[in-house]
């Protein structure tokens, strides 16, 4: 299951910072490192401050784009030290986020990502992620750097997998359905803005209303049936538009 949890570097500048994060993963039993335009990688500077944990840099991914990191996921969680304009939903706690995150690796994969050294993720960034979290910290010292924030995070992510029963006495809860990778939701939210514009309910160019509803679905969480259901709706207005 802690296979499904994929950390994701989005344009690294220093190749130390990858082989730090390598090692602050592997430490809490995760392997599946993703790399968006890295500075410079391969490098032995990254291998070096691996200090064992080579292999997860070895088998690390390079993409060219955020979506190409995270489109099969079905959450993205995005690591900002600041609350951002976006209405995204929001873990106060990273412990909420952790147990969030590993329900749902249960059955499809999901990633936390992480931002350049010196400012984090673009607000275009947070725009592609369906949540976001914080680590509380000193507020008049709260600066972690890159690796420190992948241990603290994927420590909790860790400790929530540990800590799941594993007896069976539990009460059986129903399943809620697997949910949507984030190319699906992608392309329900670009269904739902070709409707919206098409049937004259979008009228103002710079109001936020694709954002607010984005939000919305992204608390609602519609697992993939439900999701199917919506498309379907869309379709039958769409004709009719």
């Amino acid at each position: 299951m802690l296979s499904n949890i994929r950390i994701v570097l989005v344009q690294t500048f220093h190749p130390g910072n990858i082989g730090q994060t390598a090692r602050a993963m592997k430490t809490m039993g995760l392997s599946d490192l993703v790399l968006v335009n890295p500075r410079r990688f391969p490098d032995q500077e990254a291998s070096r401050l691996a200090a064992g944990a080579e292999d997860v840099v070895d088998a690390a991914r390079i993409v060219g784009d955020l979506s190409d990191a995270v489109s099969d996921c079905v959450q993205v969680v995005g690591a900002s030290a600041r609350l951002r304009s976006q209405p995204l939903p929001h873990f106060d706690e990273p412990e909420t986020m952790a147990r969030s995150l590993v329900e749902l690796a249960d059955q499809d994969p999901v990633a936390l990502v992480f931002g350049r050294e010196r400012f984090g993720l673009t607000n275009e960034e947070i725009q592609q992620c369906s949540h976001q979290v914080s680590i509380p910290a000193n507020p008049d010292y709260g600066i972690l750097n890159l690796s420190q924030a992948v241990q603290v995070l994927s420590y909790e992510v860790f400790r929530a997998w540990r800590q799941r029963p594993e007896s069976g006495y539990q009460v059986a809860r129903p399943s809620p359905g697997r949910l949507p990778t984030q190319a699906q939701l992608d392309h329900f939210h670009d269904h739902l803005s070709r409707v919206m514009h098409a049937s004259g309910f979008l009228t103002q160019p710079h109001a936020r209303t694709e954002q607010q509803l984005q939000a919305l679905f992204a608390r609602a969480q519609p697992n993939r049936k439900e999701l199917s259901l919506l498309r379907g709706l869309l379709s039958s207005l769409e004709q009719n538009v």
